[in-house]
């Protein structure tokens, strides 16, 4: 049996308190982040494979379906505002946009329309696929990950079955074996976990090696609200010593980003 699918550690669940439902449900996430400690290495390999292809050019698409396909979508709409990079992170799920909100029946079972939904982004052998299924099993992702892997993409996927289906077809396998869900079945929660921590790695580790932090900053960051406003003017009265605030804002609102107000002073 999959090991999303076995049963839950937990017996009569509707019968426990709210504490002890709370506490059991901590008691299994407080085992996320060691196992996905233990996939460092594959993430390491994928990671430093993406940002070669992306020097060429090259994007990232992640795919998936329902609760695996919404947090691929996260991560990757998070890149541009937090990094200033457009369209290097794509996102799909099957079903479509609609599928973010609601659920689309059937739609991860049909194996073809995976690589057709890439394909609407002209895909090329320096992009890179990760294929997103906490099962390992979902035809619309397995379907996608064989079409890519033909076309030369690299291949990654992320799944939470040790003998996961995705496993022997995607090149880097990145496998976090979390055991029974809480409530048995329910892969948004564990395994959704795992997921999310492992796409925040993968991302955050690229953006950083292909230069959009500066020491620990995100000085590519998209100036969308007072907030990031105000953080931006931090950074730069922290990287170059401009001890005015009101001054260090309006070189931030001249140049329209952190990097610009410190390159222009650094290039002086």
């Amino acid at each position: 049996m999959k090991q999303t699918e076995q049963s839950s550690l937990y017996s009569d669940l509707d019968k426990m308190s709210t504490l002890e439902l709370l506490e059991g449900i901590n008691t299994e996430d407080c085992k996320v982040p060691q196992i996905v400690a233990g996939c460092i290495p594959q993430i390491s390999l994928l990671v430093d494979g993406i940002v070669e292809r992306m020097r060429r050019g090259g994007r990232v698409f992640y795919i998936g379906a329902g609760t695996s396909g919404r947090i691929g979508i996260t991560d990757a709409s998070e890149i541009f505002p937090t990094y200033g990079l457009d369209d290097a992170f794509i996102g799909i799920i099957a079903g479509g946009d609609g599928a973010i909100r609601r659920a689309v029946e059937g739609a991860e079972d049909n194996r073809r329309q995976g690589w057709e939904d890439v394909q609407a982004f002209n895909p090329t052998p320096n992009d890179t696929i990760v294929g997103i299924t906490a099962s390992g099993g979902a035809p619309y992702v397995l379907g996608a990950l064989r079409h890519a892997r033909d076309i030369g993409m690299l291949t990654a996927c992320i799944s939470c079955n040790q003998d996961a289906p995705s496993k022997k077809v995607a090149e880097i396998p990145i496998i976090a074996v979390v055991g029974p869900e809480f409530v048995t079945g329910s892969t948004r929660m564990k395994a959704g976990t795992a997921t999310k921590l492992i796409l925040n790695m993968i991302s955050t580790s690229v953006m950083i090696r292909l230069g959009h932090v500066k020491g620990n900053r995100m000085v590519d960051m998209q100036l969308t609200n007072k907030k990031l406003v105000d953080r931006g003017t931090r950074m730069i009265m922290a990287e170059t010593g401009i001890s005015d605030y009101e001054k260090a804002k309006a070189l931030l609102l001249e140049h329209g980003s952190v990097r610009a107000v410190i390159d222009e002073i650094t290039d002086r």
